[in-house]
């Protein structure tokens, strides 16, 4: 019965292998509010600044999650979080970029 020695990870949240990556779950869950605020803030023309803005420092922020994730939970987060902010970035950098037409 070797699955009897096996610590039980399947109701852990963030870590699978049962040790505790704080820095991991940090970048996580930046990277999905940011996200979130990326995509969301996209559907309102006036908000490009936000909305390319937090869409580039989650794509920076979920990109170095992704180099130094441990878990696979936190990689499908990450990932999730950096498709959202590829979405807000590229409607922003459509709707005026990341510094209002200026530059």
């Amino acid at each position: 019965m070797a699955q009897a020695l096996q610590p039980n990870s399947a109701g852990s949240l963030f870590a699978t292998d049962g040790k505790p990556h704080p820095l991991q779950n940090a970048l996580m869950a930046v990277t999905l509010v940011l996200g979130a605020t990326s995509f969301i803030t996209s559907f309102f023309h006036s908000l490009h600044l936000l909305t390319s803005w937090t869409g580039l420092v989650g794509i920076l922020i979920g990109a170095y999650g992704q180099w130094v994730s441990v878990t696979t939970r936190q990689r499908f987060g990450l990932i999730l979080g950096l498709g959202a902010s590829g979405i807000g970035l590229l409607v922003g950098m459509a709707h005026g970029g990341l510094f209002g037409g200026i530059v």
